[in-house]
């Protein structure tokens, strides 16, 4: 059916019309991604909910899934141009930003969940690890958050140096390192064992606290305090 097809229509069943009338709760997912993408594949016969659908079918129904694609990845489905992938990616771009509730300076962290909460909506989808310091003043307040790195964390990358440059620079009476598993399981690596012992080390030499080192996973967390591993 083509788009000319969706005109045709009962009023009732147009989703621009729905919306007005029932409100977004009564549009299916296939109807939402067709306001967003306007129009569909009019040489393929496809009408924007056609395309909602086989986009929704390519990604096996999984939204998160479709909100990680890569544009590229994105264009490559027929009838989704530049223009198209690039509204998509706004519209979950948009949503994340919305769930993730700016840090504030002289929040407190008081535990491991309360980072969890903070940071899996922003880190959980990441495709590579990163790796963050919050820094931290003599009441646990946090004054600033650095990104020491992205990619497969390894001694080189996060080295004590690079860790607590900023740490020492600012005046931080401890620190907490954060950072994410993009395969989604929190539980730590060797190296990553490795590198928060020698982080630990560095930080008592230095005479910065090191208050925790949480891991991000999809649903779930590691906290190196809560397992004893601190």
């Amino acid at each position: 059916m083509s788009d000319g097809g969706i005109k045709q229509w009962p009023e009732d069943e147009r989703p621009r019309e729905k919306l007005l009338k029932r409100g977004t709760a009564a549009l299916s997912d296939a109807e939402l991604l067709a306001l967003l993408l306007r129009t569909g594949d009019a040489a393929a016969g496809k009408s924007a909910i056609d395309l909602g659908r086989e986009l929704l079918s390519r990604y096996d129904g999984n939204l998160r899934s479709l909100a990680q694609a890569e544009l590229n990845e994105l264009q490559q489905i027929k009838g989704l141009g530049l223009a198209k992938a690039a509204s998509l990616k706004a519209a979950f771009t948009l949503a994340a930003r919305f769930q993730a509730r700016p840090l504030v300076t002289l929040d407190r962290f008081t535990s491991p969940a309360q980072i969890f909460d903070y940071f899996h909506h922003e880190l959980r989808d990441a495709r590579t690890e990163l790796f963050l310091v919050l820094l931290l003043d003599g009441k646990n307040r946090i004054t600033r958050r650095v990104t020491i790195s992205h990619g497969s964390l390894n001694q080189s990358i996060v080295h004590p140096r690079e860790v607590f440059a900023p740490a020492v620079r600012e005046s931080a009476a401890a620190v907490i390192f954060v950072h994410n598993h993009p395969s989604g399981d929190p539980a730590p690596s060797r190296e990553d064992r490795e590198i928060t012992r020698r982080l630990k080390e560095a930080g008592d030499l230095l005479g910065i606290r090191v208050l925790d080192h949480v891991i991000i996973g999809d649903g779930g967390y590691y906290s190196f305090v809560e397992s004893g591993s601190l």
